[in-house]
């Protein structure tokens, strides 16, 4: 793991902030910023080198005019390298070579969108001047999310007994959760019958980590009782976490807006990869590539982009997104959260402060 270049160092100084920040509201921090932006590496001993990523499934390949970062981490996805560079394997170990043959003809903006396009994972590392990317930049570095008031501020709320439903998996979204939970609301984290968190089996001991002290349940989202067991639980949160792209819970006829101006006091926070609203609200990403798209990278020694520790924006999202619930419940919430964890590596790479 990368822990000596400066893309590492702006990583720790920005957990460290968004720690302070969530310390000034009262939250105990699980951790320090080191101890949190390492914490898989506890339960294992892989680590991400160079280009390649902790586990192996997301490389930085060089494009004809830069590096990409692929990111292939679900079965489903090998299937779909045919109809995007006509690439066929089997095995994920097996697809690095004839992608990186391919991705060297290749420019990188035609292979970022025509991936996404699929659905598959895919980031370029920015260029300094690429003005296509700055056109499609919807925050403020220094305050990397969106903020709507929508719906009647209520009294200042304590955390301290809040009933928090969180439906994101992974790291970013429950590392959020856990905060929350050790701050001492009563978190429920709901999962579909038919798609649990990834992370039970791919990371077992992070996921009994980062859901100690929670309730777990488990709904049938594709059937009425579960749908009608899910609008209950929306209705009795006070804060609801989720990490789905916008269509998901437009599908299930739910939408935030209508939710946190239901009553008064609710917040909603969205952990996407590329923001609900913004213009890449549909696109696919985890911790490691979102990271490459927000310009988090360190270089090695031979002036390569190297990946920053192990999927970084998941762990420095969490920890923001902790930090903004906190605050909207002290403000009387009434409030939508759309964070991004593209916009948090962006922030964490290019501005020094946090503007809360």
């Amino acid at each position: 793991m990368s822990s000596s270049g400066s893309g590492w160092q702006r990583a720790l100084a920005f957990a460290d902030r968004a720690l302070e920040r969530c310390a000034e509201l009262g939250a105990p921090p699980p951790g320090d910023g080191k101890d949190l932006l390492s914490q898989r590496t506890v339960f294992t001993n892989a680590a991400s080198v160079g280009q390649r990523s902790m586990g192996g499934k997301c490389r930085l390949l060089e494009s004809s005019d830069g590096w990409c970062a692929v990111h292939l981490p679900r079965r489903d996805d090998l299937d779909l390298l045919p109809a995007w560079l006509g690439v066929n394997v089997d095995l994920v170990d097996d697809a690095w070579e004839p992608l990186a043959t391919v991705l060297r003809t290749r420019q990188s903006h035609d292979v970022v969108e025509s991936g996404q396009e699929l659905g598959l994972a895919v980031a370029m590392v920015p260029a300094g001047d690429d003005q296509q990317l700055r056109e499609r930049q919807t925050t403020n570095a220094a305050r990397p999310w969106i903020q709507r008031r929508i719906g009647t501020r209520a009294d200042a709320m304590s955390i301290e007994g809040a009933v928090v439903v969180d439906f994101s998996s992974l790291w970013a979204g429950p590392l959020c959760a856990r905060i929350l939970a050790d701050s001492g609301a009563r978190v429920i984290k709901v999962e579909s019958t038919t798609r649990p968190d990834a992370s039970r089996e791919g990371d077992p001991a992070l996921f009994a980590w980062l859901h100690r002290n929670q309730e777990i349940r488990s709904v049938a989202f594709d059937t009425d009782d579960g749908r009608t067991e899910l609008r209950e639980l929306i209705s009795s949160a006070d804060v609801v976490i989720e990490g789905s792209r916008p269509r998901a819970f437009d599908r299930l006829g739910i939408r935030p807006a209508d939710v946190v101006s239901s009553a008064p006091g609710k917040v909603w926070l969205s952990i996407t990869a590329y923001g609900r609203c913004g213009p890449w609200s549909n696109w696919v990403g985890f911790g490691d590539d979102t990271a490459v798209a927000g310009g988090l990278v360190d270089s090695d020694d031979d002036g390569r982009p190297c990946f920053v520790g192990d999927a970084v924006a998941d762990p420095l999202t969490g920890l923001v997104a902790s930090a903004l619930v906190l605050d909207a419940c002290r403000r009387g919430g009434g409030v939508t959260l759309d964070v991004s964890l593209r916009e948090i590596a962006r922030s964490a790479a290019h501005s020094s402060q946090l503007v809360w």
